[in-house]
């Protein structure tokens, strides 16, 4: 986070140890039992617990922010294509990244999957999280106020990492109508107590536990985060709220999505950032844009400013120095003239190679991350929408469209009004609102929406009809070949 990684990140680590003992069973079980101890002696100190806390932190930060999470879900909707390469004998060429080939082309492999570290390092994040929630109420020269903190934001990494790896390898809620198909594997203990080979939970149970855990959490928040550092660089009551709504709406559960949306737009001691200020405020490097409610940051510093945000997917800095992932024709086709919004792109014309010659070519890069570390998680537009969303699925429709208006009025386009196709205005909404924050394929397969990529697809796969085994990834080969109770997913 901001602060505390900056303080941190060149003292003496204790913490690192915990990573090192938790990549996955069979590292486990290599490591000499001195080891073991380390972890006790570690977690036996406030001191301790909190640079614990903060390697937490730090690992769903650089998890989150990785190519394959921050580029998944716009990539695969369609928001996204590439950018031409630079040099060599491939320059000019418009080529797939190979580290994500198959996932683009809906052909991941369990074998070899594309995101076969995603998968791992996920639960290395959920252990990391129950080996602090372990020891914490043991802590001595810790109030009780300290520890519920400590355990509020651990068992909120616990749901929230839980909840992307379900995003990921389970079929959304309603893929059957009872959410009977399979889950994930719900994690609440340690590799210290023992190896276990657990069976995937149904979506419902996955949910349920998810929930179980968010809630829970906002039962101990207190009003002090228990790392130093700028609010909205921690979990917190408010944003813990908030993400409790998104998966309250990805369960299509409307009136507590609608509650826990409404009670942050009401509490979370922000506004929506002005059209005004919109677009100057994108184009910071130096501040979140005001209307944060989870950011996921490095700290800023000489050494590491670009390399370690969302830049280094993203970033334009010249015609012989940019990234891979631009935006496509068809995200770009969407914004009116007049929508603000449009601005955020950076058009930039590079050489490209189209039938034996070359020429210039646009390409859209956007601003949002060209020199910010941050990674926006939750912002107040998004409680705007998920009300939106459930007052429609509540048939009030009046509501509905009123905070759909709310974010075009902000974006100075049309308002709505009447009640009509309110649906397709609210996913179009969200699709532009949320380019390059990673939603729009997850919101497909919630709304049971068909892929649809056109003019600038360049996968031998473009299009995808829901419903499809191919909306989820593949368990990773080596995982289910470790725990014979893991049920590999459909068609892999």
């Amino acid at each position: 986070m901001k602060n505390t990684i900056k303080t941190i990140k060149n003292a003496p680590y204790k913490a690192l140890l915990l990573v090192v003992l938790v990549f996955g069973c069979s590292d486990f079980l290599e490591q000499e039992p001195g080891s073991q101890t380390s972890i006790t002696q570690q977690l036996s100190t406030k001191q301790g617990v909190l640079e614990a806390l903060n390697g937490a932190y730090v690992s769903l930060e650089a998890h989150v922010r990785g190519e394959r999470f921050a580029v998944y879900a716009d990539l695969q909707g369609g928001n996204l294509t590439f950018s031409p390469i630079i040099t060599g004998s491939n320059a000019g060429k418009i080529t797939t990244p190979i580290n994500i080939e198959n996932v683009y082309a809906f052909e991941d492999l369990a074998i070899e999957s594309n995101f076969d570290s995603f998968y791992n390092e996920s639960y290395d994040i959920i252990n990391q999280a129950n080996l602090i929630l372990e020891y914490v109420d043991a802590l001595p020269n810790t109030t009780p106020e300290e520890k519920n903190q400590i355990t509020a934001e651990c068992l909120t990494i616990r749901g929230f990492t839980h909840y992307i790896l379900a995003l990921l390898y389970s079929q959304n809620y309603t893929f059957t109508t009872d959410a009977s198909h399979p889950g994930i594997v719900y994690n609440t203990s340690t590799l210290s107590n023992g190896i276990a080979y657990p069976k995937r939970e149904t979506a419902k149970n996955t949910y349920n536990y998810i929930i179980d855990d968010i809630t829970n959490a906002l039962d101990l928040y207190t009003n002090n985060s228990a790392l130093a550092g700028v609010n909205y660089s921690f979990f917190n009551k408010i944003n813990t709220e908030a993400l409790l709504a998104r998966i309250y709406l990805t369960t299509n559960n409307w009136d507590s999505a609608y509650n826990a949306a409404n009670n942050v737009i009401n509490s979370a001691g922000v506004n929506l950032t002005s059209t005004d200020n919109y677009i100057t405020e994108w184009e910071d490097p130096n501040n979140a844009i005001s209307e944060i409610l989870l950011e996921f940051s490095i700290p800023r510093d000489e050494e590491d400013t670009i390399g370690g945000s969302l830049a280094q997917h993203f970033g334009f800095f010249s015609n012989s120095d940019y990234e891979k992932y631009v935006a496509s024709t068809d995200l770009m086709a969407l914004f009116d003239e007049s929508d603000i919004r449009k601005n955020l792109f950076l058009e930039q014309h590079l050489p490209t190679f189209v039938i034996n010659d070359f020429e210039d070519a646009p390409y859209y890069f956007t601003k949002k991350f060209q020199d910010n570390p941050g990674y926006p998680v939750l912002r107040l537009s998004e409680m705007y929408l998920v009300r939106a969303e459930a007052s429609l699925n509540l048939n009030n429709l009046d509501d509905a469209k009123n905070d759909i208006n709310v974010i075009k009025q902000r974006a100075n386009i049309e308002l709505l009004t009447t009640n009509n196709n309110l649906e397709d205005h609210l996913l179009q909404e969200r699709r532009k609102e949320f380019c390059f924050e990673g939603h729009l394929f997850f919101d497909l397969a919630r709304w049971h929406k068909d892929v649809v990529r056109n003019n600038d697809c360049i996968s031998n796969t473009c299009n995808l009809n829901y419903p499809s085994a191919k909306y989820i990834l593949p368990i990773p080969q080596d995982n289910i070949n470790l725990n014979s109770n893991l049920q590999q997913n459909e068609s892999y």
